[in-house]
């Protein structure tokens, strides 16, 4: 697993590197996962500009900019709400590519009823042509830190999917 897991970090690396991409993290549920993941490879920190740690709801706002309204139209895990994270983390920083998410790793669910295992991921990307957010929400198998970590190494997994859909995207318009 270990193997697979660098193989994938270090293709994301050639990927991120070929593209000329700096990528920042706002992360909830994965506290800093996302980041350390991709730092774990050396040569990594050239294409790494932050990784921001936001669990509460007053730090997205501090940080991130996310409008009050947010949190009492939407549950704190959510696809709005992780949109609305990487879309502040890319506006707050130098990078081109935000990675965020928010989601109940356990040992409890949500007050909102929201099962364990449930992560909202968002992926926000700066182009030529302007921004652009994906988003999707997982629901991972495990303990705690089973699904903290199996977030995070999906979150990074994504990212050249999303990437390479925003680039067809732009080469269209």
């Amino acid at each position: 697993m270990a193997d697979e897991k660098d193989s994938m970090i270090e293709a994301l690396i050639d990927y991120l590197d070929q593209q000329q991409q700096i990528l920042t993290t706002a992360e909830s549920c994965t506290a800093g996962l996302i980041v350390s993941e991709l730092a774990g490879v050396p040569g990594s920190g050239q294409f790494i500009d932050s990784g921001l740690v936001v669990y509460s709801p007053e730090a997205k706002q501090r940080y991130l900019d996310i409008d009050e309204e947010i949190f009492e139209k939407h549950s704190l895990t959510s696809e709005v709400l992780s949109c609305e994270m990487a879309k502040g983390a890319l506006n707050n920083t130098q990078a081109t590519i935000a990675v965020a998410n928010t989601g109940i790793a356990g040992p409890a669910p949500s007050d909102d009823g929201t099962p364990i295992g449930t992560v909202c991921f968002a992926w926000a990307f700066r182009t030529d042509k302007g921004d652009h957010v994906f988003c999707e929400t997982r629901r991972f198998d495990g303990g705690r830190n089973d699904v903290r970590l199996a977030a995070a190494r999906h979150a990074l997994s994504r990212i050249t999917h999303y990437h390479e859909q925003c680039l067809h995207n732009d080469a269209d318009a």
